[in-house]
């Protein structure tokens, strides 16, 4: 038996139903923002608000509602969970062996202007990790590098979001493309053109973005070398890539690209006036660490080669890079658990105009990919640093449990938010917002970014707000004259500046940078960013429908 989702169920009004729908997300926000509530605990509340009214206003069945609670409850503990737990896993393992001692040695080699640090670690290298692995890796392992490089937590915290927008379309070797591609029927090599055709722009304001609010406009202008030489060799790319090649290795290509810029740039400028954080001497105020016993835990860097220190993330970057592709992948896959969701899978219809007619009902198919997960490739990488610098199984195991135990509320924050996300999305109460974007009419094209903005903020991934929204925006774009293309492209380009706010992307954050009960200091530095960004975007396609239309590929 299937329930088929209703999107005006108050009064048969869009905007009143929208409004309603939309709770949850007022709820979660404004206890995390403004009530300063701990994360865990407001996540719970906007799941009992979400379940509240998706059973009451929306007439989903009950053990609907509970059974895509549990959904989202397991896809966050796996693989969001994981990719958390095992990327401070990796951390703490570098800390515990001083690797990151030697770390911070060597990027203030390059630059000791914290400034360009933060270039090089949220911009550049993020984006590599974005492209090979997606799904939160790049935000933990981001802010953990820039913690260790002695930035302050809530900053780090800050840089790691705002760093991880531009190349978020075609993160994971290009897979939100590749899916907008599945949804819609439209190409993806077009698809992925398209985008490369507005997100560029943004890849060249991003690090100009990103030191702005770090440190202010007068700083920034100091260090714009760094800026255009980061935010343009990666925009270049980008372009090129995307539009002559494909969606695959965007973010691979344009994020080696911008690193090498900004290191031979390095050899020829450095910034007029040393920039630091107050009170900042330059030095790494290493974490208290204590092993498993109460003691310090031995630190012996006189002897560490800047290799050594460069290891971890070496290792990190080949492995994960080497987990996405599409051939190990699928090796790996072959050993993975499919497991239907009872009383989920298959039971729930989405209608038009969200859905084509004749769609089937939507899976619930939880996705045990237990060797394959980006999180299986970061603990290899904390296992295989550990032993290469000598530690025991037995010493590697402790320290695994000692990261378990840092982050055991963070998890559950995590698994609450996404059963917040998956109750909102099978209820169909996401549809009504997004439903509530579509009804602008000529201004659609400003809304379309806002829309794919929504659906990240609300689900916490680029690939699933395409899956969300991307036939939506084809059908409006075809009422109101627009190409369907441009529109559909717009939902992943105007859905990357939502990943700095999404519940699981802010809890990441908080995680790795251990500031567990902060998550509404850092949401409220990095909203009012994002939301200004997603405007941008919005503008840009406003311009690209009316003024330069032939844009469209």
């Amino acid at each position: 038996m299937t329930w088929t989702q209703a999107y005006t169920p108050v009064n048969h009004s869009l905007v009143l139903s929208a409004a309603v729908a939309a709770v949850p997300v007022v709820v979660l926000l404004a206890m995390l923002g403004l009530l300063r509530v701990r994360a865990h605990a407001a996540a719970l509340a906007g799941l009992a608000a979400s379940l509240l009214i998706a059973v009451v206003v929306f007439h989903m069945p009950a053990r609907l509602a509970a059974a895509a609670a549990v959904y989202g409850a397991m896809y966050g503990l796996f693989p969001i969970g994981w990719i958390v737990l095992c990327a401070i896993f990796v951390y703490d393992i570098t800390v515990y062996t001083g690797q990151f001692e030697v770390l911070k040695g060597a990027v203030a080699g390059l630059a000791d202007d914290r400034r360009v640090q933060a270039i090089l670690i949220a911009f550049c290298f993020g984006a590599f990790i974005e492209g090979a692995a997606g799904f939160g890796t790049p935000v933990a392992i981001s802010a953990a590098m820039l913690i260790g490089l002695g930035f302050k937590p809530r900053s780090a915290a800050g840089l790691a979001l705002i760093g991880n927008t531009a190349p978020v379309a075609f993160g994971s070797l290009g897979i939100p493309i590749l899916t907008l591609a599945k949804v819609t029927g439209l190409p993806a090599q077009t698809l992925g053109a398209m985008v490369g055709r507005q997100l560029p722009v943004f890849s060249l304001i991003i690090p100009f973005w990103l030191i702005w609010a770090m440190c202010g406009p007068r700083r920034m202008r100091e260090v714009w070398p760094a800026c255009l030489a980061a935010g343009l060799s990666f925009a270049v790319v980008q372009f090129a890539v995307s539009n002559y090649f494909g969606p695959s290795l965007v973010d691979i290509a344009a994020s080696v690209t911008s690193i090498i810029s900004v290191v031979v740039l390095l050899r020829f400028w450095k910034p007029s006036a040393l920039w630091r954080f107050d009170h900042d001497d330059g030095g790494w105020a290493r974490p208290a660490f204590n092993d498993l016993r109460g003691r310090q835990s031995p630190l012996n860097v006189g002897s560490a080669s800047v290799l050594s220190g460069w290891m971890p993330w070496v290792i990190l970057s080949l492995l994960v890079f080497t987990w996405g592709l599409p051939q190990v992948k699928g090796r790996f896959d072959r050993v993975a658990l499919s497991i239907p969701i009872p009383a989920l899978d298959g039971h729930i219809v989405r209608a038009a105009p969200v859905a084509k007619p004749g769609t089937p009902a939507e899976e619930a198919v939880f996705n045990f990919n237990w060797l394959s997960a980006t999180g299986t490739a970061l603990l290899a990488t904390g296992i295989l640093c550990g032993l290469l610098r000598g530690l025991r199984p037995s010493r590697l195991v402790r320290l695994f449990g000692h990261t378990l135990r840092r982050v055991r509320v963070s998890l559950l924050t995590i698994a609450a938010m996404l059963a917040l996300g998956f109750v909102t999305r099978f209820g169909g109460l996401d549809a009504s917002m997004g439903l509530a974007f579509a009804a602008t009419g000529k201004l659609f094209p400003f809304f379309s970014p806002l829309l794919g903005w929504l659906g990240v903020a609300l689900t916490g991934s680029d690939t699933a707000s395409n899956v969300l929204f991307g036939n939506l925006q084809q059908v409006t774009a075809s009422r109101v004259g627009i190409s369907p293309i441009l529109a559909a492209a717009s939902n992943s380009s105007g859905g990357v500046m939502g990943k700095m706010i999404d519940a699981q992307s802010i809890v990441v954050a908080g995680a790795a940078t251990e500031q567990q009960g902060q998550e509404g200091v850092i949401l409220r530095d990095v909203f009012f960013q994002s939301l200004a960004l997603a405007v941008l975007v919005g503008v840009l396609v406003l311009i690209q429908a009316y003024v330069f239309p032939s844009i469209v590929p």
